[in-house]
C-alpha cells in the first residue's frame, strides 16, 4: 500500500483517486479549488468512443486559418508571443498529418472503450447514479462535403469495431421525431452514451468523502521539492502534503505544476463555453453533434445543455459573448424549431480543456522523476477518458498490467 498525493480534483484526479482507494491505497487529493468547479462540471457529459481521431489532423491546420478570422467561429488561437502556445503550435504542425492520426486511432479507441465500460460498472452501483443513458449521439451535417466526411469516419469506426451507421435525414425523423431538421443527414454513433457530469462530480466526491480519501480543498501548489529523482514534498504556501507517489492531474493547469518540477507539461488550456436551457416538453432525444459548426446539445436535467468552441489562450476569466452567439446561432440552422436566446453572462459556464498538442492525453510516469505520475492533456475529451484514466493510474502506480498499452499515451513522448 502507498501513501499517494492526487493535484488536482477534476474527473482525472478524482476517477484516480477512487481506483487506487479501491486498491487500497492511502490517497490524499490537493485541489486548488472547492471540487465544484472544474472543467468536468460544465461539459457536454458524452461518453464518445466514436472520437478515435485526435485534434491534430492535416484538415485542421486549414480550417484553423480560416476560422481565425471569424469571431463566432467554433475554433481560435489568440496570436501572441505565449512560448507555450508557439512550442504547441509547432508541436500541433508537426503531427498534424495523415500517419500521426492512423497511428492514433486504436489506441484512443482502446482507451475510450475501456472508459465507457467503466461508466457501466460505476453505474451499477447504488452510490452512483449519474443518469447514464446508452443510446448514442447523432452527428448531423449540412454539407455534402462534411457527410463525405462522416461517411468517411464511420467506415473507419466499424473497421475498428464501432458501431456507426449513417442515416439518411428520414432515419433521423424516426430517431428525434419532437425535432424539426434541416440536415443532409447524420451519422448514428451507436457506440457512444452520455451522462450528467454534475451528477457524476457529486456522487464521486461522496463516495470518496465517505471511503476516507482527503480532499483537501482551496489549497494552491506554491512548492515542489526533489531529492536524487524522487518529489519529496509538495508545499501550499507553508503548508506541507508528503508522500510516497505523486500525481499530478491538474488539468490545464498542470504546465504550472510541471514547472515547479521542471518538467515540461505541453499543453494548452482551450476555453470552451455551455449553458442550460429548461424545457417543459423534451424535444431531444437522442445527443446530438453538428458538423459544420461544431457545436454540442446534450438533454440533461430536464432541458437541453449547448456546448461549444475552442478558444486557446492563456487561462482568464473573459467571456467572449460573440464566441456564445455562434453557438446559438448555429443552432436554428439544424433544428428550426429550437431557437436558445442568448444567454446572460451570468448563466454562462466556462472551462478550461487541457490539449495536447498531438491530441493524445498524458498518462504514466514521468522519466525525470521515479515516483511522479503524469495524467493529463485529455482536451474535450477528459470527462469520457476520465475513469479509464484514473483506472490506468492505479495500474501503474501498483505496478500490475496495464488493462490497455499505455505507450502511445507517454507523458515523455517525442
Amino acid at each position: 500500500m502507498a501513501k499517494v498525493l492526487i493535484i488536482g480534483g477534476g474527473i482525472v484526479g478524482l476517477s484516480s483517486a477512487y481506483y487506487l482507494q479501491k486498491a487500497g491505497h492511502q490517497v490524499t487529493v490537493l485541489d486548488k479549488g472547492d471540487l465544484t468547479d472544474s472543467c468536468s462540471f460544465g461539459n457536454a457529459g458524452m461518453i464518445v468512443p466514436s472520437h478515435f481521431i485526435p485534434l491534430a489532423t492535416p484538415g485542421m491546420v486549414s480550417q484553423g486559418i480560416k476560422w481565425m478570422f471569424n469571431s463566432k467561429s467554433p475554433f481560435y488561437v489568440k496570436p501572441s508571443f505565449n512560448p507555450q502556445l508557439i512550442s504547441w503550435g509547432l508541436k500541433f504542425l508537426q503531427k498534424a498529418n495523415a500517419g500521426h492520426v492512423e497511428r492514433s486511432a486504436t489506441p484512443l479507441t482502446e482507451l475510450s472503450l475501456l472508459s465507457k465500460k467503466l461508466y457501466e460498472d460505476l453505474s451499477k452501483e447504488p452510490e452512483f447514479d449519474f443518469d447514464l443513458v446508452e443510446k448514442g449521439i447523432l452527428m448531423f451535417y449540412k454539407t455534402e462535403k462534411a457527410g463525405e466526411e462522416e461517411a468517411h469516419l464511420a467506415e473507419k469506426g466499424r473497421e475498428l469495431g464501432l458501431d456507426m451507421a449513417v442515416l439518411s435525414p428520414a432515419d433521423c425523423v424516426k430517431l428525434q421525431p419532437n425535432l424539426e431538421l434541416d440536415v443532409l443527414g447524420a451519422v448514428h454513433y451507436r457506440c457512444d452514451a452520455h451522462l450528467s457530469p454534475n451528477k457524476l462530480m457529486a456522487a464521486m466526491v461522496k463516495y470518496l468523502r465517505g471511503a476516507g480519501v482527503n480532499l483537501i480543498t482551496n489549497k494552491e501548489v506554491t512548492k515542489i521539492e526533489t531529492v536524487a529523482g524522487k518529489v519529496t514534498r509538495v508545499l501550499s504556501y507553508n503548508e506541507e502534503f508528503k508522500a510516497d507517489e505523486y500525481i499530478v492531474a491538474g488539468g490545464s493547469w498542470s504546465p504550472a505544476i510541471g514547472k515547479l518540477l521542471g518538467v515540461k507539461i505541453l499543453l494548452m488550456p482551450g476555453k470552451g463555453y455551455s449553458f442550460n436551457v429548461k424545457e417543459q416538453v423534451p424535444s431531444m432525444q437522442i445527443p446530438a453533434l453538428l458538423a459544420e459548426a461544431r457545436v454540442a446539445i446534450t438533454p440533461m436535467n430536464g432541458g437541453l445543455r449547448y456546448g461549444g468552441t475552442m478558444e486557446l489562450d492563456k487561462i482568464n476569466n473573459r467571456i467572449n459573448m460573440n464566441r456564445v452567439k455562434g453557438i446559438v446561432e448555429s443552432v436554428p440552422k439544424y433544428f428550426p424549431g429550437l431557437k436558445p436566446a442568448v444567454p446572460a453572462e451570468k448563466d454562462i459556464w466556462f472551462g478550461f480543456r487541457p490539449s495536447s498538442a498531438d491530441g493524445l492525453p498524458y498518462i504514466g510516469r514521468s522519466n525525470k522523476f521515479g515516483n511522479l505520475v503524469i495524467a493529463t492533456g485529455h482536451g474535450m475529451m477528459g470527462l469520457s477518458l476520465g475513469a479509464a484514466t484514473g483506472l490506468l493510474v492505479q495500474e501503474v502506480i501498483s505496478g500490475t498490467k496495464n488493462s490497455i498499452d499505455i505507450e502511445a499515451f507517454a507523458p515523455d513522448r517525442s
